[in-house]
């Protein structure tokens, strides 16, 4: 299938390869890097809703989905865009999410369900603050790709990023 490329900085290659894509050549990172954003910028999107809405369910489901993540090959979201949209943009699918992005799905689960439990019992400033930090970090990679999960995984083993 051909597919629409567009040009990215080294900077932005190094960042996207930090995120586990170290198999990848440059040409297929440029490829991917469209339809990689489609997930993290569809849980940024529902995180930010439920955490300003500080509503429970929305903050509960976005744990299931980023317990999917972690248990499936793919992020849920990755099977919408793979299934869905990939062919119609002319794109290329994602490949299956890396260890470092499980380990980052892993971080906003956890966090998400903390989140989600502290408005449940009424905590809502520190539900603000876990939450609202979550959604930063979430914020950041949807646009910059410069991914904190991925680092902290790559520093805690050892992974080289070149």
């Amino acid at each position: 299938m051909a597919t629409k490329q567009q040009e990215l900085s080294r900077a932005r290659i190094k960042r996207l390869k930090a995120q586990g894509y170290l198999n990848h050549t440059d040409g297929e990172i440029c490829e991917l890097a469209f339809g990689h954003r489609f997930a993290l910028i569809s849980c940024t999107t529902l995180v930010g809703i439920g955490v300003a809405a500080a509503n429970v369910p929305i903050l509960v489901g976005m744990a299931f989905v980023a317990l999917g993540g972690i248990i499936l090959p793919y992020h849920p979201f990755d099977y919408i865009y793979n299934y869905f949209l990939s062919s119609p943009l002319k794109r290329r699918k994602i490949p299956p999410r890396s260890k470092q992005l499980k380990f980052a799905c892993t971080i906003a689960a956890i966090g998400l369900s903390l989140t989600a439990w502290l408005f449940y019992h009424g905590q809502n400033l520190a539900g603000y603050l876990v939450g609202g930090s979550l959604f930063l970090v979430a914020l950041t990679v949807s646009t910059t790709d410069f991914c904190i999960p991925s680092k902290i995984y790559n520093f805690l083993f050892k992974v080289k990023v070149e």
